[in-house]
């Protein structure tokens, strides 16, 4: 028997923060429940997808971490943000 919960289903994912790698060598930081499906949008393979990443494909994803919640994935992509190009390197070189 299933357990029913009054929880919807972005409640109980495990938000993700994630960086792509672009054609032309930038980077692109974003938030996600399902990595695999949003990183098909930015490549054009399914609708959606950021503007930023459609002239720019294709792109590939060279980062990403876990997090509780939707407002905890959203504050940790502007941090990431905010990091110089190097210091996102260097987050990419940990992983």
């Amino acid at each position: 028997m299933e357990k029913v919960t009054n929880q919807t289903a972005a409640e109980v994912s495990d938000w993700q923060v994630y960086l792509l790698r672009c054609a032309d060598g930038s980077l692109y930081t974003g938030v996600a429940t399902d990595v695999g499906r949003r990183l098909q949008q930015h490549n054009g393979e399914l609708n959606g997808g950021a503007r930023y990443t459609r002239s720019r494909r294709p792109v590939t994803l060279v980062w990403q971490a876990g997090c509780e919640s939707r407002g905890e994935a959203l504050q940790r992509e502007a941090e990431i943000k905010s990091l110089t190009r190097a210091q996102k390197t260097e987050l990419i070189k940990q992983n």
